[in-house]
């Protein structure tokens, strides 16, 4: 097979589920991981599609109005947001009350928040709020939904999801974000989803931020928040030399995740 034919089935299996994985490419191609890793340097170089560790996901349109939906999202960088989601859980203590925004890194995070005991959790994503009720102890864990209208990428947001955030106060936040950009800040392409995270921001004690590497410079409709006002900024080690120090000159800490590749 000619390597234009297989960058053609690469990018088509990347337009049907979001991304690829290069182990999936060799067993479907019959070739190695080294020619699949050519080939997409080669779509990374042409702008076809982004280089994440493992494999490849589909490039942003660069549309800061385009939300893609939930089960787009959970195909891509699921090795990094379940190692990002893991680090973050490990953060919080027993008898704590913290608030999960909507997204699939924050959703990662709900098997392992359902075992920490006397836990009161605070969210705006319906998925969060299932998963934690299907695998947690309902004595140990107490979940408050905001309610609100759902949007796309499924995340309550709106004036009823608003009101009830600011009537609420939680000693941390784990919030993902669609964007992290030096000059925009934390960005959603949503504007009801980023004045929903900006109520969720001022009502905790300690902000911890969940991005992988894939959210470096891209750029959503709305900010809801300066690199600043971030306490704590959870990544994965694809995330550029460059990145990082800009991220800590900005002001918070840092920390990046070895993923381990499925």
């Amino acid at each position: 097979m000619l390597a234009r034919q297989r960058q053609d089935l690469i990018l088509e299996q990347i337009r049907r589920s979001g991304s690829v994985r290069v182990s999936e490419m060799t067993a479907l191609l019959g070739v190695s991981d080294m020619t699949i890793r050519r080939d997409l340097e080669r779509l990374h170089a042409d702008g076809a599609l982004k280089k994440v560790r493992g494999g490849a996901v589909m490039e942003h349109s660069g549309r800061v109005a385009e939300e893609p939906s939930f089960a787009l999202k959970s195909t891509i960088a699921q090795d990094a947001k379940q190692a990002i989601a893991a680090h973050a859980a490990s953060l919080v203590e027993p008898g704590t009350a913290i608030a999960v925004s909507a997204g699939t890194t924050t959703w990662a995070m709900a098997p392992h928040l359902a075992r920490v005991p006397s836990l009161t959790v605070v969210t705006n994503s319906i998925t969060v709020a299932e998963t934690i009720a299907a695998v947690g102890d309902p004595t140990q864990q107490t979940v408050i939904l905001t309610g609100g209208v759902r949007t796309p990428s499924a995340a309550l947001v709106g004036p009823v999801a608003d009101l009830t955030i600011r009537s609420l106060h939680v000693d941390q936040l784990f919030i993902g974000t669609y964007g992290l950009d030096p000059a925009s800040g934390f960005t959603s392409p949503n504007l009801a989803e980023a004045e929903t995270n900006r109520a969720l921001m001022a009502q905790a004690g300690k902000v911890i931020v969940l991005a992988d590497a894939s959210k470096w410079r891209t750029v959503g409709l709305a900010s809801w928040g300066n690199i600043e006002d971030a306490d704590l900024l959870v990544s994965d080690d694809d995330l550029g030399e460059d990145a990082l120090v800009q991220l800590e000159n900005a002001g918070p800490k840092v920390v990046l995740v070895s993923p381990e590749r499925s």
